[in-house]
């Protein structure tokens, strides 16, 4: 490459430029002079196709880090999307199951029963579709979930319901509501005596913390239903929050406790 640029210069280029006469280096000469080629012409040539391979390889780059970044978001809306399917079939499996439990006795409370699953079924199906909802709309997703476990508890259950909300925020969709259901399936759920549920919302300076604590039964053993559930709530904060959470898991005596803290300036 270096030779034929060489002749193509001095026996092409310099006759139309140079007035005659003049003299040419033959091609013989020209192949002998390696130096002059080595040191000015083949890196003249190769600097040229670096340049392309460079912008070739930055293209390809950007092209490939733009088509991983659409297949993880893609990804991880997929797995969004999974784990909200396996979190709205359970929770309406036990609410169906309340519910029917109050027909069989011809209970007063079944219509209430009714409407409260109404209103939540339409906070599932309608508002639920994006990334975020607003903690409002959640906290009154939560305040019908706890009426309608309380209809079928009666005056045994105690719940303990305390929001302190400085502004409104966005989250995860259901997280919460599987937090909290999570607290009355496996407290008022197996005990037999008095359950106790204490549950608080806090959003202020922006640091969002949730805490839900039930009473269980000495005799109850965490199964793995309960580990699968907070193990699918870890994973779907994992896909949003990343490092910016975190959720506590506390069992001590009879006091069952789960935490949660998001930074809400890492949205």
């Amino acid at each position: 490459m270096g030779v034929l640029a060489r002749i193509l210069i001095v026996h092409v280029g310099e006759t139309l430029v140079r007035v005659p006469p003049f003299r040419q280096e033959t091609i013989f000469e020209i192949l002998i002079e390696w130096k002059k080629l080595l040191l000015h012409y083949i890196p003249a040539i190769y600097s040229v196709t670096l340049i392309f391979l460079f912008i070739k390889y930055v293209v390809d780059y950007n092209r490939i880090r733009e088509k991983d970044l659409t297949l993880d978001k893609e990804k991880a809306e997929g797995e969004l999307k999974t784990l909200k399917a396996q979190l709205n079939p359970h929770f309406l499996f036990n609410t169906l199951n309340n519910i029917y439990t109050l027909s069989l006795v011809n209970s007063p409370k079944t219509p209430v029963s009714i409407g409260k699953l109404s209103e939540i079924l339409d906070h599932i199906l309608y508002k639920c579709n994006g990334k975020f909802v607003l903690l409002s709309s959640e906290i009154k997703l939560l305040e019908d979930y706890i009426d309608l476990e309380k209809l079928r508890y009666d005056e045994r259950l105690q719940v303990s319901f305390k929001t302190n909300i400085e502004t409104d925020a966005e989250i995860p969709p259901l997280i919460l509501l599987s937090l909290v259901e999570n607290a009355f399936k496996h407290g008022a759920g197996e005990d037999s005596g008095s359950p106790q549920i204490d549950i608080s919302i806090t959003n202020k300076n922006s640091l969002f913390t949730f805490e839900a604590s039930n009473t269980i039964s000495k005799h109850y053993q965490g199964g793995n239903k309960e580990a699968i559930g907070l193990a699918n709530i870890k994973k779907q904060l994992d896909l949003i929050y990343q490092d910016q959470y975190s959720l506590n898991i506390d069992r001590n005596k009879n006091i069952f406790t789960v935490t949660l803290h998001i930074n809400q300036n890492s949205i």
